[in-house]
């Protein structure tokens, strides 16, 4: 079975490659801010976090899998989006040294939760198309004891400026965490739980997903979608 990442994390490919699959990537043309106001306003009111990201995965990947409907492509086309909520406070990106300063300094000794939207085509004969959709979330407790000389050299090394929350699990951040409950793959970028319960709502078995470790079909490989095996450091996360 063909799969096609719609996003350029590298988290979320990491995640993939280690349960067995090796996707080809595409970054998805979508303006997230501008989806995210064109919603609210004509509903009247803010999303909260699982309907903010389960918005954007959905848009995401129905991007990518329209685009690749047209090309011939069948097979499966995954999105997602991610979002850290501390005390009914939205925290994206920081983006800048100071603002993932002040976050470190803010978050230490408390508990949030990370809130993870999920959506999976299926491309069929022809370009039709199938949805999955699901929100997953997980709280994550960070120590009290992290030290603003520790911070600083978290900050330093660059890792939590491009972040949901300014933090990872699964690298540098991981030591200053004490605690996640609830799938914890959904805190790197996409709960595997999750996504195989939606693939099997397509009805495709998620071992058939599974291909030789590093390789990228390169049969499909179409212009504008990057081998994942050349995703190089640095890439913002789409």
């Amino acid at each position: 079975m063909r799969v096609c990442l719609a996003s350029t994390s590298p988290a979320r490919l990491m995640l993939l490659r280690q349960v067995g699959i090796e996707p080809a990537t595409r970054a998805p043309q979508v303006d997230e801010e501008a989806v995210i106001a064109t919603t609210e306003a004509a509903e009247g009111r803010t999303l909260p976090p699982e309907e903010h990201v389960l918005l954007l995965a959905r848009r995401k990947a129905a991007d990518v899998a329209q685009t690749l409907a047209a090309e011939e492509f069948e097979g499966l086309v995954i999105g997602g989006d991610s979002m850290f909520e501390l005390d009914g406070e939205i925290l994206g990106k920081p983006y800048t040294p100071e603002a993932a300063r002040a976050r470190w300094q803010s978050m230490r000794g408390r508990t949030g939760i990370l809130h993870s939207g999920h959506s999976v085509f299926l491309v069929g004969p022809e370009g039709a198309l199938t949805e999955a959709f699901a929100v997953a979330a997980a709280s994550v407790s960070f120590a009290a004891d992290v030290t603003d000389a520790e911070i600083d050299a978290y900050v330093a090394t660059g890792e939590p400026l491009l972040v949901a929350g300014a933090f990872t699990v699964d690298s540098l951040g991981g030591a200053f965490i004490e605690r996640v409950e609830g799938d914890p793959s959904t805190v790197v970028g996409m709960s595997l739980s999750t996504l195989r319960r939606l693939v099997r709502e397509l009805d495709v078995e998620w071992t058939t997903l599974w291909n030789t470790a590093g390789t990228t079909p390169a049969s499909w490989n179409t212009a504008g979608t990057t081998p994942a095996s050349r995703n190089t450091a640095g890439t913002t996360p789409a």
